[in-house]
């Protein structure tokens, strides 16, 4: 109920905003403050660091990575993928070798960064798998025709076949045949070449019908000079399928032994794209690190609410706990008494949280076991 009040669930909305991929907007949203100092200190540090790598090295680039947890259990199982599922397997590698590599710095000092230089050289890479799928999958939907020798060679025989078929039906269209056809156009029914024939001309075109108009005035016949063609190319169309399971159960294959290297990927990219996202959202609101004291200190130096309009914030400074541990803030209606509440309690949380807050260097709070808020309007 605290936080509620506190609008405490605003700061987490805004931090997801700063995640790229969905895993890691589920870290912010479910981010609590805790009341354990060393957590909280290991916290501000890893967000520490993350700005401190931003500053020096660029923001690292992430993308969306898909939810991979229904082809793991397949990898488990031996069942081969589809072409959609292994291509985000492979996009999960390619981020992490992106990632390491924007981390693999000749100008940077790893030890100046030791959380997040444990991260990222727990990232599993691997080129030759990401490299073999990429050249053989060109999207989701799209084999590439030199993923196997077979494949080529079945899709050139496709062409040349699809190709003698329309030429056979052009033919007709422009021969003695044209007065009987309804519109000059060769199209497709039932995965079979077929063209419209005027309903009243039916037995003038030796064929087979495949399908008739909603007005019954076209009839679409198959022309009997092209069915043994028919046959064959979807024959080849069989073919074509089957080679191309044959090529997703080898490029399946290929994960099996990475299953564990992949689910840890996964929550290591998640992990990163979260502290980044602190990063990022430090900058937004222009804060700071606060230092964490032992005494049941709160000192906040020109503090913002971060929720306000900082064009329309008046700055506090507030002192706690060091000459008295009790305040009583007295005004008038809108003078600030309810927002300098909010913006103490706020800020305690988030700093709680790992993240960095909206005020000057030398900020400094404790670790409560608890924080009450009773706001009333």
């Amino acid at each position: 109920m605290c936080l509620e009040k506190l609008e405490y669930d605003k700061i987490l909305e805004m931090l997801s905003d700063f995640c790229i991929t969905q895993q890691g907007k589920e870290l912010a949203l479910k981010l609590l403050p805790s009341n354990e100092k060393k957590k909280v200190e290991q916290l501000l540090e890893e967000t520490n660091e993350a700005c401190n790598l931003c500053f020096r090295n660029g923001t690292p680039s992430f993308y969306e990575i898909a939810d991979i947890s229904v082809s793991l259990k397949s990898l488990e199982s031996n069942h081969s993928l589809s072409a959609k599922a292994l291509l985000s397997l492979a996009h999960i590698f390619k981020l992490a070798k992106d990632l390491k590599a924007y981390f693999d710095k000749d100008f940077l000092d790893l030890t100046e960064f030791p959380i997040l230089a444990d991260l990222f050289s727990r990232l599993y890479t691997n080129k030759n798998v990401t490299d073999k799928v990429f050249s053989c999958l060109l999207d989701e939907n799209t084999i590439d025709d030199k993923a196997s020798k077979t494949l080529l060679s079945i899709r050139k025989q496709e062409r040349k076949l699809e190709q003698d078929i329309r030429s056979n039906l052009n033919d007709m269209l422009h021969s003695s045949f044209s007065k009987y056809i309804q519109e000059n156009i060769i199209t497709v029914r039932n995965n079979r070449f077929v063209i419209p024939v005027k309903e009243e001309h039916r037995s003038k075109i030796k064929g087979f019908v495949h399908d008739v108009s909603n007005a019954g005035s076209t009839l679409f016949i198959e022309p009997i000079g092209v069915f043994e063609k028919n046959n064959e190319l979807n024959r080849l169309k069989m073919e074509e399928t089957l080679e191309i399971e044959k090529i997703l159960l080898e490029l399946t294959t290929l994960f099996y032994p990475y299953i564990e290297e992949l689910a840890l990927d996964v929550v290591i990219l998640s992990k990163l794209d979260f502290i980044f996202a602190k990063a990022k959202f430090s900058k937004f609101l222009n804060s700071i690190i606060p230092t964490i004291n032992d005494k049941k200190e709160i000192h906040l130096k020109n503090a913002r609410h971060p929720l306000i309009d900082p064009k329309k914030m008046v700055p506090i400074s507030l002192t706690l706990g060091d000459d008295f541990s009790g305040l009583v803030i007295t005004g008038p209606n809108t003078g600030g008494k309810t927002v300098t509440l909010k913006t103490v309690g706020l800020l305690i949380c988030m700093a709680c949280s790992g993240l960095a807050i909206p005020c000057q260097e030398g900020s400094s709070v404790y670790v409560f076991d608890h924080i009450f808020a009773d706001i009333r309007r």
